[in-house]
């Protein structure tokens, strides 16, 4: 088996994403209708119809994402025949994503991954006052020169490598006036780019503590099934199917760094060769193609993308 399924995080959101598929699948309008249920709100109104700003609040976005995720599964499962357990090696997620990821592989119901994401966003927005901490990306330098970067810029304050993306793509996350000095820094290193991004927190770094410990209580009170396929930790970059072990390393996730180069390196190096990105956007696709040699990241996300994920197992 040479297939892995992964899961986009945050930044993928787009006002109409999934709305084609709930209007000619069942299955997925059955998603939407779920989330909206768990979340006693018309979160699939804010999918589809927007706005924009409303749908990028994170306690939003994370919950939008896992939801427009699963409804591709679902119709993937009703149409092309896809049996997780069976066709694939490993699933991944990108941060929020592993939820997502967990949710495909019946670890979390659907509901409880939604309240789950909610409650994430919610805490993650809370730990740290609007406007007290930064996250900006660092384009051009490997991982252990943006680590280094970050080291360098933090002068007592908080600044970490919080996503290492691959290609050369690594986000920094801390105390805002440590970010940007991180951001001149980096320029000074030879970063081809150094930028501020529009986030609303200062999300994987150590400032994340008080949702980490939201988490950590929200996670006690639900049921963790173990994965029917074998999941990519992000903070641990090896498969785990122990439900204590997935609790602590999606807690550890708040603080800790999404090691995505690695986990993709991870899972080709043990032998996948195809990765389908289920939901919304082709970020994860088109940095399959910049971290593994010879793989291909295909995005489903559409009827037509399903269409021809069909054809291609007929």
């Amino acid at each position: 088996m040479t297939v892995a399924f992964v899961f986009p995080g945050q930044g993928s959101q787009t006002v109409g994403m999934g709305k084609a598929l709930a209007d000619q699948f069942a299955p997925a309008r059955a998603v939407f209708a779920e989330v909206d249920d768990a979340l006693g709100a018309k979160l699939s109104s804010v999918i589809f119809e927007g706005p924009q700003d409303v749908l990028t609040l994170t306690e939003n976005a994370q919950p939008a994402l896992m939801a427009v995720s699963l409804a591709v599964i679902r119709v993937l499962e009703a149409e092309a025949g896809l049996n997780l357990a069976r066709d694939a090696q490993f699933v991944a997620g990108h941060s929020l994503g592993e939820y997502s990821a967990l949710a495909a592989a019946g670890t979390f119901t659907i509901a409880d991954a939604a309240r789950l994401l909610r409650t994430r966003g919610q805490a993650m927005q809370k730990a740290v006052p609007v406007g007290a901490g930064a996250m900006a990306a660092l384009l051009g330098l490997e991982f252990d020169a943006a680590a280094a970067v970050a080291a360098e810029a933090a002068q007592g304050q908080v600044c970490q490598a919080a996503n290492d993306n691959g290609g050369g793509q690594v986000v920094v996350s801390g105390d805002k006036a440590a970010v940007e000095r991180a951001v001149e820094i980096a320029k000074g290193k030879g970063a081809k780019r150094a930028m501020l991004l529009p986030v609303s927190a200062p999300f994987h770094c150590a400032l994340m503590a008080p949702a980490a410990d939201v988490m950590a209580e929200a996670l006690a009170k639900v049921t963790v099934r173990p994965p029917v396929v074998p999941v990519v930790a992000n903070v641990l970059v090896k498969p785990i199917q122990d439900p204590a072990e997935i609790v602590k390393a999606l807690v550890a996730q708040v603080t800790g760094t999404v090691r995505w180069r690695e986990s993709i390196s991870f899972m080709a190096q043990a032998g996948v060769k195809t990765f389908y990105e289920v939901g919304a956007g082709k970020v994860l696709s088109g940095l399959v193609k910049r971290i593994a040699d010879g793989a291909t990241g295909t995005a489903i996300g559409t009827p037509d993308d399903v269409a021809a994920f069909k054809a291609a197992r007929a």
